[in-house]
């Protein structure tokens, strides 16, 4: 059977009357503000609590785009955003949706980051629920104190590498919140399906635990078993109190990243988006990116500057997709190197961390970049380093000189932490660069020509993800699954964007595009028998019902 979704903002508990008056102004998922209309003003004890004019949505969202343009900072206008965001969640959703090139880079990264490093000094409100090791005994009794019964949603940090910034704690709790935030912008998943979660297990961030105004735990982070046993808990509590929830585990450090992917994959509905979706987003721009090269994936050599969750990940993610073109493991292993901090990753390094093993090859070791360029010619080079200005113009230039369309993923975010700019990667290679980045970039006017550079965004992945797997009701989330959202993806960019040098759609058709993803990957989950619904006979119309759009319903 197919399940029913909502279609109502209004998802309280069962045989809750609606709340009138002022109560019903301060509810951010019933507040409709000064589009409440007359009739409804009456019936719901409104009269005098709001100015006289009946103010339409578009009314609402001109004045909302004006007092967020006129804000000159940055995290000025995500402050602006996040206060919509606490008095009026349909609102916020509509602005959001109608204006996502622009406010994206606000409510997400790279001002996200701003945010977050200013999280504990810039607190309004609570927006998730944080959950911290004296809980331990009672995550499930947490849980239940949540707003919605019906959570199928669950974006979760420990707060220990926060984008490219390292251990900010409980300050991280900007990430899940703006994760969910685009779940919804994006794929139309419902907000009151969406639960923010930091699990604070302390800090070893010295600045926060100087810091008098800090919100999370005074101590350094635990870790050993302590910390799996409250990780094991949480999930735990998760399918007992929410049982048809996905759970993406978000921003943890390598060292816990891997190992609770590997831990728990196979035994709950989970993903980790900065290993499998920041790995699917990049496979797909560079199956676009062989359009313009006319070549093909077995033919390409993989250099990566970065050998931690996002690098790795993608290189696994590469071997699957080399292997599903007709190449043993072996020879699509020889396709991906990597360079870490202390050089090419090879075998005969000591103490390489075990996600960084499969990819050690027999090879000469080579100091850094520019020398491990020179050596493997690469045909693509992939940054994934959090080291802003890494590649510099030694090393783009002579990607230009081995390739007459070098391709140059500069993935790192937030902006300042982008191994290179559009900018510096088009000068550096005469225009050729085909390039794409993690956060955004204007277009770039060079001999003529207008190159738009893609954003090689999770959010084409992601929000996707969770819809197909909500709407098919899945018991799993599998690599595969990324593989054929990465084609989904891929085929989604025209000549047009190609013609532009852009190897992603634009974020404009977003919501066309989740659901194109969404559909590719729901058809997986049926063909692997991982679903808990019936196939309905139109996917694409079954997933369209799924998702959300933001708009006022009609309470008289």
């Amino acid at each position: 059977m197919t399940e029913e979704n909502p279609t109502s903002p209004y998802l309280g508990r069962p045989g809750v009357p609606l709340p009138t008056g002022n109560d019903l102004l301060q509810n951010p998922m019933l507040n409709k503000g000064t589009a409440f209309s007359c009739a409804e003003r009456e019936s719901l004890g409104l009269i005098g609590l709001l100015p006289a004019h009946v103010s339409t949505m578009d009314d609402q969202v001109s004045r909302v785009m004006e007092g967020v343009r006129r804000n000159n900072t940055a995290l000025g206008k995500y402050i602006a955003m996040m206060a919509l965001f606490d008095r009026n969640r349909a609102l916020f959703y509509r602005v959001v949706t109608d204006h996502l090139q622009e406010l994206m880079p606000v409510i997400y990264t790279p001002t996200v980051g701003q945010a977050c490093k200013q999280f504990s000094h810039i607190y309004r409100k609570g927006r998730g629920l944080y959950l911290s090791a004296v809980h331990k005994g009672r995550i499930a009794e947490l849980l239940r104190n949540w707003s919605y019964e019906d959570v199928r949603m669950v974006v979760v940090t420990d707060g220990e590498r926060i984008l490219g910034l390292g251990d900010l704690g409980v300050d991280g709790m900007g990430i899940p919140v703006g994760k969910l935030s685009l779940y919804t912008a994006c794929a139309g998943i419902h907000p009151t399906y969406c639960l923010p979660v930091t699990i604070d297990v302390g800090t070893n961030n010295d600045e926060l635990l100087r810091d008098p105004l800090y919100l999370g735990m005074r101590q350094p982070r635990i870790r050993g078993a302590e910390y799996d046993e409250l990780i094991e808990e949480f999930v735990l509590a998760v399918q007992e109190v929410f049982p048809r929830a996905v759970i993406q585990f978000e921003d943890f450090a390598n060292c816990n990243a891997f190992r609770l992917l590997k831990t728990y994959q196979n035994r709950v509905c989970c993903f980790n988006d900065d290993i499998q979706g920041t790995a699917s987003v990049a496979l797909a721009g560079i199956y676009a990116a062989l359009r313009l090269t006319g070549s093909t994936l077995t033919e390409q050599t993989f250099l990566f500057l970065g050998a931690g969750e996002a690098g790795t990940g993608t290189g696994s993610l590469l071997v699957a997709a080399l292997m599903a073109e007709g190449l043993s493991e072996e020879q699509a292993r020889q396709r991906c190197w990597f360079v870490d901090s202390k050089g090419l990753v090879v075998k005969n390094r000591k103490e390489l961390a075990i996600h960084k093993r499969p990819f050690a090859h027999d090879y000469p070791q080579q100091t850094d970049l520019l020398r491990a360029v020179r050596s493997l010619k690469p045909t693509a080079l992939i940054g994934v380093s959090g080291q802003g200005q890494a590649f510099n113009h030694a090393v783009m230039a002579e990607m230009a000189s081995l390739n007459k369309r070098p391709i140059i993923f500069a993935l790192s975010n937030p902006t300042s932490n982008s191994e290179c700019t559009a900018e510096q990667a088009y000068a550096a290679t005469g225009g050729r660069a085909i390039f794409a980045s993690g956060s955004p970039f204007a277009p770039v006017a060079l001999d003529k020509r207008i190159l738009v550079p893609g954003q090689g965004n999770n959010v084409y992945i992601f929000p996707a993800i969770g819809l197909a797997a909500m709407a098919t009701g899945a018991e799993r989330i599998t690599d595969e699954m990324f593989l054929a959202a990465a084609r989904a993806l891929a085929a989604q960019v025209t000549d047009a964007d190609l013609a532009q040098s852009s190897v992603y759609p634009p974020l404009t058709k977003i919501r066309e595009v989740s659901a194109s993803i969404a559909v590719a990957v729901a058809e997986l989950v049926y063909e692997r028998g991982l679903a808990r619904t019936k196939r309905p006979a139109d996917l694409l119309n079954y997933i369209y019902t799924w998702m959300y759009q933001p708009a006022y319903p009609d309470y008289v």
